[in-house]
């Protein structure tokens, strides 16, 4: 009885934080594709840096979206990152077609980089904009999305956007496992106070991350971060240590992209960061942190066995939360919400894919990814996520 009465209890509190989470994002967050404000005097040089690793698939209709965008003064780095398929020739055929588009190809990784991160740094070398534009390959903008950006960041006076982005629908048991994802980082991050500069809170995202450049020359940069798995994160946390003014903006309908396919590939990605950022290298730190996501999530359930009404009172509350919170999350962020009412199996999934990155971690001594092994005890001193 008391296990249940305390899994109910902190399950009552977490959804309760959920809901209030929720609704503060909801009312805080700017969206941007109603943004007003005034454009600037003149519009600002934007350089649009892209990593691409085997993006054949994606990456000629993800530029091609944001190059007819009509952003006045745009340039575009495309970084081919060591591709094995048809990536480096696409890059080279936009190049050729459009002279705002400039190529890097990059044949070696050096010691102590991830992939991603030297791909970045090398597209940054390689641009002039007063605003550098950190965004994947498979993004795609709705038309007027920078002016939009760049407008708002102007006359706020900001330093670093980020967004929260429109993931495309996928299959039921995918999008059910993403939901859950994105409500447990609109839950932990508190989008909310990433304005705030007295607070800590801080986000990044590789799909959209904007900064002033006059800003990011003030920060220590990419190669600070080179062996940082949670990079896009650590990006605006470092970013906000070093006197940027940041925001969040929900741009659902203006940058979207495919977070992932397939659940098989959820749990490809996963593999780099589900052990990393959960359990931060440590089995003892993914188990505690697990065990207490489900019994936060699902502890609820557990208090309609209990014999007090009192007890299955609170238990009912905590449903009626988890509900409402789910309802006005999905509505707000342009999901499926009988996807989102499906968190049980998609929390379970969650845990799953994060003990199987756990297991490839031990079994390979490290983290592989793009074939390249880090070792952990190299990814753990050169961490700089701050939870």
């Amino acid at each position: 009885m008391i296990p249940a009465a305390v899994a109910t209890a902190l399950s009552a509190l977490w959804w309760a934080w959920t809901l209030y989470a929720t609704v503060r994002t909801i009312q805080t967050l700017p969206v941007l594709a109603r943004d007003t404000s005034p454009p600037p005097p003149s519009w600002p040089r934007v350089s649009l840096v892209v990593p691409a690793r085997n993006e054949a698939r994606d990456l000629e209709k993800g530029i091609r979206t944001r190059l007819d965008d009509d952003y006045p003064n745009l340039q575009v780095v495309l970084v081919n990152d060591r591709s094995t398929d048809a990536t480096g020739a696409l890059a080279d055929a936009l190049a050729a077609r459009d002279p705002r588009v400039r190529v890097v190809h990059v044949t070696e990784l050096p010691a102590g980089w991830l992939g991603k991160l030297h791909a970045m740094q090398r597209g940054a070398e390689a641009s002039d904009g007063d605003w550098i534009l950190f965004s994947d390959a498979d993004v795609e903008f709705a038309p007027g999305t920078l002016r939009r950006a760049i407008a708002h960041c102007e006359h706020g006076a900001y330093d670093h956007m980020t967004v929260v982005p429109g993931f495309r629908a996928q299959s039921f048991a995918l999008d059910a496992t993403l939901n859950v994802f994105c409500r447990e980082l609109v839950a932990g991050a508190r989008l909310w106070r990433v304005s705030d500069l007295t607070s800590r809170a801080a986000v990044g995202g590789g799909m959209f991350n904007l900064v002033r450049r006059s800003l990011w020359t003030r920060t220590p940069g990419l190669e600070w971060l080179r062996l940082e798995i949670a990079d896009d994160v650590v990006l605006g946390q470092m970013l906000k240590q070093h006197g940027a003014r940041p925001v969040v903006v929900q741009a659902v309908s203006a940058v979207t992209l495919d977070f992932y396919k397939t659940l098989g590939e959820m749990a490809w990605g996963l593999e780099k960061s589900g052990f990393a950022i959960i359990g931060r290298y440590r089995v003892s730190v993914m188990l505690l942190s697990c065990t207490l996501g489900l019994v936060a999530e699902l502890g609820w359930l557990a208090g309609l066995a209990l014999p007090s009404p009192a007890w299955r009172a609170l238990s009912l509350a905590a449903g009626a939360m988890s509900l409402l919170s789910v309802v006005l999350l999905m509505h707000w962020a342009g999901r499926r919400v009988i996807a989102g009412l499906a968190y049980p199996f998609g929390l379970v999934a969650l845990v799953a894919m994060v003990f199987r990155s756990a297991w490839l971690v031990w079994r390979r001594g490290g983290v592989v990814w793009r074939d390249t092994l880090y070792r952990v005890e190299e990814l753990r001193a050169h961490s700089r996520l701050t939870l």
